[in-house]
C-alpha cells in the first residue's frame, strides 16, 4: 500500500505507469498473504519460544553444556 501511495504520488511514473500497475498487483495478491500469515507466524514464535525453554531445561538438567 505504501509503495502504491509512493508511486501515485508522482515518483517513478506515477499513475498508470507500468510501476502503479506492479504495485495495485502486488497489494492486491499481498494483502490476503498478511491476513493468512500473521496468526501462523504467530504460533511459529511462540513454539520456538517454548522449545527454547525446554531444551534449555534438560541441558541444565543433564549438565549437556560439556557436550556442546
Amino acid at each position: 500500500d505504501n509503495a502504491k501511495k509512493y508511486i501515485e504520488s508522482g515518483h517513478h511514473g506515477g499513475k498508470g505507469s507500468e510501476c502503479h500497475k506492479a504495485a495495485v498487483v502486488g497489494d492486491t495478491v499481498g494483502d490476503p498473504f498478511k491476513d493468512t500469515s500473521g496468526p501462523s507466524l504467530n504460533i511459529l514464535i511462540k513454539l520456538c519460544s517454548t522449545v527454547s525453554i525446554v531444551f534449555s531445561g534438560l541441558i541444565v538438567a543433564f549438565n549437556l553444556m560439556n557436550l556442546l
